[in-house]
C-alpha cells in the first residue's frame, strides 16, 4: 500500500497560482503541500536539492488506453472505423501478461513526461484477469489513476452501432464489477470511473443505468464523443437525433461527464455542454494521427466548457508523452486559427492540470498551492542543452521541453521518478521483456 511521504524540496523556482516564485522551497508533510517559503528553514524533514530547477504541479492526462502501449504503429494510415476494428482484434486477444506489460510501459512513459494523474479508459472486457493485470502494473508504478472500467450494452461487430460482441457482458455484471474493484482498491492511489466507448454503444436504457450508477457513486463518466462524424451520422440514422441530444436525453451529460475528443462539436453542442457542466478532453496528437480534424478548443473555452488535455492510447498517438501533447495542442490551434498568440503556457498548463478539477472532483486551480496533494514535477532544463538558455521557464516548457528535462516526480510526496528513472520499476528489465514479446 502506498503511503504519503514528507520532504522539503529546496532551491527551486515554483509555479504557483500567482505565477513563478524563485528561490523557494516547498514543504511536504504526509503527502500534502504544507508550506511554500523563501529561504531555508529547518523543518526536521528530509531535504531534496532542486539544483535551481523549476517545480510545477503534476500533469493530469485525462485520456489514454494503456493497453495499447504494445500496439504502437498499429493500423497506421487507416480511417477511424477500420483502425478501431484493427485495434479491436488485438484487444479481444489481449492476455493478462500483455496487458500488464503494456500498462507498465505506458504508465512509466507518462510519469517520465511529468504526469502524476491519469484517466485510463479501459475498453469493455469481461476478463477480471485483464483488469487485475492493469491494476497491478499501475499500483507498482505509484501513479495516481482514475481507472475507467468499460461499460456497454449494445453489440455490433461492425462497431458502427455498438461494441464488438466478443467484448460484451451484461451491464449489471459490469457495474457490479466496478463495486468489486472499489473494494479491492481501497487504500491505493487508484479509484474507478465508468468508461463508455461512444454514444453508439449504449441503449437509452443503458445510458439511464450508467447515469444513475454514476450519480449514486459520484463517479466520473468518460466517453468518446464526436471524434469523427460517425457518432452524429449513426445517432441520426438509428435514433433520429444527433449524438449530443441522444446523450442528453439519456441523462449522461453532467458535471462528472468527461467527453473525449469533441472534434465535431458544433455551436449548439457547445452550448448544451456548457449548460450541463460537461468537461472535454482534448487529444491533439491522436486527432492529427487519425485525421479526425481539429477540436474547436477556443470556441469551447469561450462557451465556458473546461477543456483538459489527453494523450490518447499509444496505438493512435503513438507515445504517452504529455509534453508533446502540451506543445502540439497549442500549435495545432495556432495553425488552424492563424494566431501566434493563442493558448500560451499558462493556458496550456491549466488545461493539463487544474481544468480537470471539477470532472475529477478535485481542486481546480493551477499551480503548487498549500493544502494540495504533493503531486509535483521537478524540471531541470540544464539536462538538455536544447532548452538553454532559459529566458522564460513557461515558454521553455511549452516550446522545447521533452521528457529529458523531467528530473523528479513526486506523487503524494513520494519520489516515484528520481534523476529521470523510476524508483519502483526496473526499466531495464521492462525493456528486455518488451523486446521479447
Amino acid at each position: 500500500m502506498a503511503r504519503p511521504a514528507s520532504v522539503v524540496v529546496h532551491d527551486v523556482t515554483v509555479y504557483t497560482p500567482e505565477g513563478w516564485r524563485s528561490g523557494h522551497e516547498v514543504v511536504v508533510r504526509d503527502g500534502v503541500v504544507a508550506a511554500l517559503r523563501a529561504g531555508p528553514e529547518d523543518a526536521g524533514l528530509p531535504r531534496v536539492d532542486g539544483g535551481g530547477g523549476y517545480l510545477i504541479p503534476g500533469l493530469v492526462n485525462t485520456h489514454t488506453h494503456l493497453q495499447q502501449a504494445v500496439l504502437r504503429g498499429t493500423g497506421e494510415g487507416l480511417p477511424l472505423l477500420e483502425w478501431l476494428r484493427c485495434v479491436g482484434e488485438h484487444t479481444v486477444a489481449a492476455t493478462p501478461e500483455q496487458s500488464y506489460l503494456s500498462a507498465l510501459a505506458g504508465g512509466l512513459e507518462l510519469l517520465r513526461s511529468g504526469v502524476t494523474t491519469v484517466v485510463e479508459h479501459l475498453w469493455p472486457t469481461p476478463s477480471d484477469a485483464v483488469h487485475a493485470a492493469v491494476i497491478r502494473a499501475l499500483d507498482e508504478l505509484g501513479i495516481r489513476v482514475v481507472l475507467g472500467r468499460g461499460v456497454a450494452d449494445r453489440a455490433d461487430i461492425t462497431r458502427r452501432w455498438g461494441l464488438d460482441p466478443r467484448l460484451m457482458q451484461p451491464l449489471d455484471d459490469a457495474l457490479a464489477h466496478v463495486g468489486e474493484l472499489d473494494r479491492r482498491l481501497a487504500g491505493t492511489r487508484i479509484t474507478t470511473a465508468l468508461a463508455v466507448p461512444n454514444p453508439r454503444c449504449l441503449t437509452p436504457e443503458g445510458m439511464a443505468a450508467v447515469g444513475e450508477y454514476a450519480a449514486a457513486t459520484g463517479k466520473t463518466v468518460s466517453i468518446h464523443v464526436l471524434e469523427t462524424t460517425t457518432d452524429e451520422e449513426m445517432c441520426r440514422t438509428h435514433a433520429g437525433v444527433g449524438a449530443v441530444d441522444y446523450l442528453d436525453a439519456g441523462g449522461l451529460l453532467g458535471p462528472r461527464t468527461l467527453a473525449v475528443h469533441c472534434v465535431h462539436l458544433d455551436a449548439a453542442g457547445r452550448s448544451r455542454f456548457a449548460e450541463r457542466g460537461v468537461t472535454v478532453s482534448y487529444n491533439p496528437v491522436s486527432n492529427m494521427r487519425l485525421g479526425s480534424g481539429v477540436a474547436p478548443v477556443p470556441e469551447m473555452l469561450a462557451a465556458g466548457i473546461p477543456v483538459t488535455l489527453g494523450v490518447d492510447g499509444a496505438a493512435s498517438n503513438d507515445t504517452q508523452d504529455m509534453l508533446l501533447s502540451l506543445r502540439l495542442g497549442a500549435y495545432l490551434q495556432r495553425a488552424a486559427h492563424r494566431k501566434a498568440d493563442l493558448l500560451g503556457f499558462a493556458d496550456m498548463l491549466h488545461m493539463a492540470t487544474g481544468a480537470a478539477g471539477r470532472v475529477l472532483g478535485r481542486a481546480a486551480h493551477t499551480g503548487v498551492a498549500v493544502g494540495d496533494p504533493a503531486d509535483l514535477v521537478l524540471l531541470r532544463f540544464d539536462r538538455d542543452f536544447a532548452c538553454l538558455p532559459v529566458h522564460d521557464p513557461g515558454a521553455t516548457l511549452l516550446t522545447t521541453a521533452s521528457p529529458r528535462v523531467i528530473d523528479s516526480v513526486w506523487v503524494a510526496g513520494e519520489a516515484v521518478i528520481r534523476d529521470g528513472r523510476s524508483t519502483r520499476v526496473d526499466a531495464d528489465e521492462l525493456t528486455r521483456r518488451l523486446i521479447s514479446m
